[in-house]
């Protein structure tokens, strides 16, 4: 299984805008609250690994 890293760079409502930080990219993701920790804010930075989100340091 794959892992990727994220940041959020945004909170709209009941989503988040993610953008991967693991490749050099400026696609954009946007992913329901409820998948995410309940403890996010703007700039938080996620670890995805076998489907779940976790915050890291």
């Amino acid at each position: 299984m794959e892992t990727w890293y994220y940041e959020v760079v945004g909170i709209e409502g009941d989503y988040a805008n993610l953008k991967r930080t693991d490749i050099a990219s400026e696609d954009i993701k946007l992913v329901a609250r409820a998948l995410l920790p309940p403890e996010i804010t703007e700039k938080s930075r996620l670890k995805y690994e076998w489907m779940q989100y976790e915050i890291i340091e």
